[in-house]
């Protein structure tokens, strides 16, 4: 978990199974290996995606609202779970 930068927005593949969750905006969190030191405030652009098709277009920008990291029970060390609020959802993306 990094602290003192400014936000930066991280492009995230995610499973179609928690994808279509993200997508309803009924999950709110998102659990991930902290290896791009992640930090509340930043964005994060995550884009459906499957081993068998690729990434299908689908996409939802979200910006990190709260950061759990460190060491906490349930917790394996060097992972965060991160509160997510969505603030779009593309249907055709298309990164620049």
């Amino acid at each position: 978990m990094t602290v003192g930068r400014k936000p930066i927005e991280h492009d995230l593949k995610v499973w179609p199974e928690f994808f279509k969750a993200i997508w309803a905006n009924e999950k709110h969190f998102e659990l991930r290996k902290d290896d791009r030191g992640y930090q509340a405030g930043d964005a994060l652009m995550l884009r459906e995606w499957s081993e068998r098709s690729g990434y299908t277009g689908r996409a939802v920008r979200v910006d990190v609202s709260y950061l759990l990291g460190g060491q906490w029970p349930g917790l394996e060390t060097g992972y965060v779970v991160m509160s997510i609020e969505r603030t779009a959802q593309l249907a055709n993306y298309k990164p620049e």
